[in-house]
């Protein structure tokens, strides 16, 4: 039987959200004792804790969430330990090529995610260089993954590795977390979105399926 590694992190009022948006609010509003079923109201933006960024999020006319297939959310993918490295180049990629090859996804433990809930979550994490980007957007990938709250740095205004994907009509998961025991493995990965029309993101419940060796 295969196993299902979860990683995503829990959506929750007062959780680490991007600079300058909102947490989410979750309200009941309907109770078993008193309307014999339960139901909350969510109130959350698109880019909320675990989630995809279509190219749509900063390309205009480019593909939203629900324009692009149910196949472009799952595919194989392979974990590359970037923990300690000050950037992410393309040097250090083209020696992980071998296992970067016949991939789908290409996810990055920074082990940022050690820090989620505290003010140094926002800061200090390794990105990628710009030429480290081009590389991988001429893989034919269908996305990148990170445990980290974005492929640019917080705070950058040209975001130039999130427009280089998008361009190569990649998304990006950003907020990942428990990806350390993934580290050098190949597996199905999938970060299946809400299907909102014109979506410029979603929050996903990432996943790891790994088949019995």
């Amino acid at each position: 039987m295969a196993t299902v590694l979860d990683l995503s992190h829990a959506l929750a009022e007062g959780m680490p959200v991007y600079p300058g948006c909102l947490p989410p609010t979750i309200r009941q509003v309907h109770t078993v004792s008193q309307d014999t079923y339960a139901e909350k109201l969510v109130s959350i933006y698109t880019h909320t804790g675990t989630h995809i960024d279509a190219p749509a999020h900063m390309l205009e006319g480019a593909p939203t969430l629900d324009q692009l297939g149910a196949g472009h959310f799952v595919g194989r993918a392979c974990v590359l330990d970037v923990a300690g490295l000050p950037v992410i180049d393309r040097a250090f990629l083209e020696a992980q090529a071998g296992l970067i090859q016949g991939c789908d996804f290409v996810l990055f433990h920074t082990g940022w995610d050690r820090h989620w809930g505290r003010p140094d979550y926002f800061e200090g994490f390794p990105v990628l260089t710009l030429e480290a980007a081009q590389w991988l957007a001429g893989r034919d990938l269908k996305g990148l993954g990170f445990d980290a709250i974005s492929v640019d740095p917080v705070g950058s205004t040209t975001f130039d590795n999130h427009l280089v994907l998008f361009r190569a009509g990649m998304i990006s998961i950003e907020n990942l977390t428990g990806l350390a025991p993934l580290i050098g493995q190949r597996f199905l990965f999938s970060c299946l979105p809400l299907k909102l029309t014109e979506a410029d993101g979603c929050p996903v419940r990432a996943v790891a399926i790994l088949e019995p060796s």
